[in-house]
């Protein structure tokens, strides 16, 4: 694997990280608030979104940057 590629997917990998660890603290705190089981469940609904998004980033990604690449050069 080249260079490129492995900051590609590092950055991908990275990207869904915040997203999902960001997006599951929000929605859980907004739906279910703050108790004793807030960190065991954000930390498993952040990880279960991280299963689940990183293939999809890692496959959507590469196409959906060309496209952006060539409408905005």
């Amino acid at each position: 694997m080249n260079l490129h590629l492995k900051r590609k997917v590092a950055f991908a990998l990275l990207m869904t990280m915040v997203t999902t660890g960001t997006s599951s603290f929000f929605f859980l705190a907004l739906n279910l608030g703050f108790n004793e089981e807030f960190i065991v469940l954000w930390l498993r609904s952040g990880c279960v979104g991280l299963v689940v998004i990183s293939p999809v980033m890692l496959l959507v990604g590469p196409p959906l940057q060309e496209r952006i690449d060539r409408l905005i050069h």
